[in-house]
């Protein structure tokens, strides 16, 4: 798969979704708890979001930042680039202000 910035995307065995804010790299498997997402929203079942792995508002990407994805929707599995577990982005310093 490679989705292009501003692409939602959904997993299929939690309430996780996803916006891509970057993605550099060619063609690579994007899961959400061990099995690829996908473009199409599934069926609603009225459940309520869960938080667990990811967590709204977050985003994750890959050790050397070619791949951004910002959480729109929690749930409780954990995403994966090719089987390599993403990472929280840590938060840019601001400048001091002295």
């Amino acid at each position: 798969m490679k989705p292009s910035p501003g692409n939602a995307l959904f997993s299929t065995v939690d309430t996780t979704s996803v916006v891509v804010i970057r993605w550099d790299e060619g063609d690579l498997e994007l899961t959400c708890g061990g099995a690829p997402m996908s473009e199409t929203p599934p069926a609603t079942t009225g459940e309520p979001p869960r938080t667990g792995a990811t967590q709204l508002g977050k985003r994750y990407c890959t050790d050397g930042g070619d791949i951004e994805l910002l959480c729109t929707k929690p749930g409780d599995g954990a995403l994966a680039i090719d089987g390599t577990p993403l990472t929280i982005k840590a938060a840019s310093p601001l400048p001091a202000s002295d």
